[in-house]
């Protein structure tokens, strides 16, 4: 590989954009969540995880009847 080829893929290479300003938390911390309000994620966890999702219809024909 030449170098020109090197400097071709440093120059393709994007480089990370910096962390968003959302992320650094300033000040007092979070509030800790009530039980009620953990025992409600706990159930809404669960039922996220064990509901199925909704199927769209398959169409009946086949695709060779179809064409």
């Amino acid at each position: 590989m030449s170098s020109t080829d090197r400097a071709v893929d440093h120059a393709l290479a994007y480089p990370e954009p910096p962390a968003s300003h959302l992320w650094h938390r300033h000040g007092a911390k979070a509030r800790p969540l009530t039980p009620a309000e953990q025992k409600r994620n706990r159930q809404l966890l669960v039922l996220a995880q064990h509901s199925p999702r909704p199927r769209t219809p398959r169409p009946t024909e086949t695709l060779a009847e179809a064409s």
